[in-house]
């Protein structure tokens, strides 16, 4: 299981199994992003699939430079449980 980065569709997404997973994001301006929204479908829950959309996103959030807000309910709880990841 890959994560994808569409930067056209501003997600990143992690497709199996013939169901889509994603996180989308928005641009802020400048160098900050909200990480507005994650979404796994049931038949993925349980697996694993939303923090690998998170650190993939926060992966590319570190190569970018980006700033980032977590708008996402499922991202904020990820960096309070993970405060290094936000670095």
């Amino acid at each position: 299981m890959s994560v994808i980065h569409n930067t056209t569709l501003c997600r990143f997404e992690l497709r199996t199994e013939s169901h889509l997973a994603l996180l989308e994001y928005s641009h802020l301006g400048g160098q900050r992003v909200s990480f507005d929204h994650t979404e796994v479908p049931d038949a993925l829950r349980g697996r694993g699939v939303g923090v690998k959309l998170v650190e993939a996103a926060l992966d590319e959030a570190r190569k970018q430079g980006w700033q980032v807000e977590p708008r996402c309910s499922f991202v904020a709880h990820y960096l309070q449980k993970h405060p290094e990841a936000a670095r």
